[in-house]
């Protein structure tokens, strides 16, 4: 019989086991997590569940029982220390667990400030976990006072979450302007705007020098010399790939868990999927960290553990939600020169085109911008910039073959 071992219980390893018993693979599956909870979603961590609208049976991906009825070994609050390539086994604290194929959805792990600069003082959070964000739930109080350190995503959505329940926010990013490795100038000047129309004190090109306080987070010093008095720290710097254990096995590392067009490590027995994997795309290698990109290539994965033999090929898309606006992002930007702007109002949208070419679209709060652009790109098409720009006119017919 075979024997399938994923390590990693997240939305990539979850989508895996579920996608191959749904596939009716008949050999032995196990998932393994470090966390004790079971597999569950992560970006409502940050907003609904910290904010007390979403309970946490609701996080889970299936209900507890889904694993056991569907034949699914689930293993949970347990830690793989090694991974044996040449015996084929996954080694754990108490045990070793043979397998034929071996999983790696490791994941991504938050970058933290340093313990020189009061990274490892209290009331110093990270935003990854449950954990995490149980651990600092207690801090959102009205009037509190939070310093959010890093200007991307992570800490936008952060600092959303912590203005509406009232805090005092300020939010510092070392690079000229929020998002500036993710978005064009444009999004960036937009969601300034709009978390400074709600409160939020954004500083830009300000880094942080240190953190003060004996145990507890008292204040900060910036570099440009300011001193703040805070009362919480959230630290959004960026997240690195959870490549410790393929290291350790020394399977090939580049920039994530280096894999085949297929999902195979340089091991063929050992396959990485998800956040922790980069993968061939378009001459170079990438890596996505997005549910939707966990969710595909786990499946694609799970297919070819079973034959297909099919070449993953990503259609990157990703979303944000801040206050009332939802961010909905198709594509990849990378080598951009255009932004046309789409103004309806409420909704807007920014087209990221390299020549006459299409490349990404944000929409914020214009859903059919996002699904005309998605389908655009996805087909290898493009749109005439003067229909995009004119918010009048309808989208829909550049759909049309």
């Amino acid at each position: 019989m075979t024997r399938v071992v994923v390590i990693g219980a997240g939305q990539a390893g979850a989508s895996l086991v579920a996608k191959l018993r749904n596939e009716d693979y008949e050999g032995s599956v196990t998932l393994i997590g470090d966390e004790p909870a079971p597999p569950y979603q992560r970006p409502p961590l940050s907003k609904k569940y910290l904010l007390g609208e979403m309970a946490l049976e609701r996080l889970y991906l299936r209900p507890e029982s889904y694993y056991a009825e569907a034949g699914i070994d689930l293993r949970i609050d347990t830690r793989v220390t090694a991974i044996d390539r040449a015996a084929q086994e996954v080694v754990m604290d108490q045990e070793r667990l043979p397998y034929t194929h071996l999983v790696l959805a490791t994941g991504s792990v938050p970058r933290r400030l340093p313990a020189a600069i009061g990274g490892d003082l209290d009331g110093v959070h990270v935003v990854r976990t449950l954990a995490d964000v149980d651990a600092m739930a207690p801090g959102f109080q009205q009037g509190a006072r939070v310093l959010i350190v890093g200007g991307g995503y992570i800490g936008l959505e952060a600092a959303a979450v912590a203005a509406s329940r009232g805090l005092q926010v300020v939010l510092v990013e070392m690079a000229e302007r929020i998002l500036q490795r993710v978005a064009a100038k444009e999004t960036s000047d937009y969601f300034r705007a709009l978390h400074r129309r709600h409160g939020v004190d954004i500083r830009e090109g300000v880094g942080l020098e240190r953190l003060l306080g004996d145990e507890q987070v008292r204040g900060a010093r910036l570099t440009d010399g300011t001193d703040l008095a805070v009362d919480m720290v959230i630290v959004g710097v960026g997240i690195v790939p959870d490549t410790t254990l393929a290291q350790a096995a020394g399977l090939a590392v580049d920039n994530g868990i280096a894999v085949d067009a297929q999902g195979r490590t340089s091991d063929p027995a050992i396959w990485a999927v998800g956040d922790c994997a980069s993968f061939p795309h378009q001459a170079d290698r990438l890596r996505l960290e997005s549910v939707p990109n966990a969710i595909d290539m786990a499946e694609c994965v799970a297919g070819n553990i079973m034959g297909a033999q099919t070449p993953y090929v990503p259609k990157p898309w990703f979303w944000s939600d801040q206050y009332d606006v939802k961010l909905q992002i198709a594509g990849l930007s990378t080598g951009y020169d255009r932004i046309v702007t789409r103004d309806g109002g409420e909704a807007v949208s920014f087209w990221y085109y390299k020549g006459e070419h299409l490349l990404a679209v944000d929409a914020m709060n214009d859903p059919r911008a996002y699904m005309v652009g998605k389908r655009l790109i996805d087909a290898g098409k493009s749109a005439d910039p003067a229909i995009v720009a004119d918010a009048a006119t309808d989208l829909k017919p550049l759909l049309k073959p």
